[in-house]
């Protein structure tokens, strides 16, 4: 007799869990790409304006931005992240509840190629009193490629005191 036989005595396996677990693999690998791909729509979201009348222009003389430095992180995914520290100095008589900054990014022609407006101190933050100081670190992504990789232009744009 040609043939073959199993003498073992082993009940063949359900294939079920085996798929089950493709499909699941499978599904969490699209989702992983999708996030990847996801790369936000339009310029970044715009940020409620600070006043910025005459009495908040003449202050803002007495706010000083100092040891301004860029560094830069990517993760694991490669998505980088530029971030700006430094130190603002209130040289005025007044407290600062929050500045209002718009950051340019320059290339080697000098040119605008990335412009965002931002706030300085996160919400809750403490107000910044008479003569003192405060570090602060701001993030910005997608900068585009053609950046001179030097610390950005950062004008007050507006300010909230007290």
């Amino acid at each position: 007799m040609t043939g073959f036989q199993v003498e073992s005595g082993e009940k063949p396996r359900s294939l079920w869990p085996s798929l089950l677990i493709g499909v699941v693999v499978v599904a969490v690998v699209v989702a992983i790409f999708a996030w990847m791909g996801k790369q936000p729509a339009g310029p970044a979201p715009s940020v409620a304006p600070m006043p910025f009348g005459a009495a908040e222009k003449a202050y803002a003389s007495q706010l000083k931005f100092e040891q301004m430095r860029v560094s830069r992180f990517a993760n694991m995914l490669n998505q980088e992240v530029t971030y700006l520290d430094g130190v603002v100095v209130n040289q005025g008589n007044r407290s600062v509840a929050n500045v209002q900054l718009t950051v340019e990014f320059f290339n080697v022609e000098n040119q605008v190629v990335k412009s965002q407006t931002v706030p300085l101190l996160g919400e809750g933050a403490a107000p910044i009193p008479p003569g003192a100081s405060r570090e602060f670190r701001l993030g910005f992504e997608l900068i585009p490629d053609d950046w001179d990789m030097q610390v950005p232009g950062v004008r007050v744009t507006g300010i909230l005191s007290r």
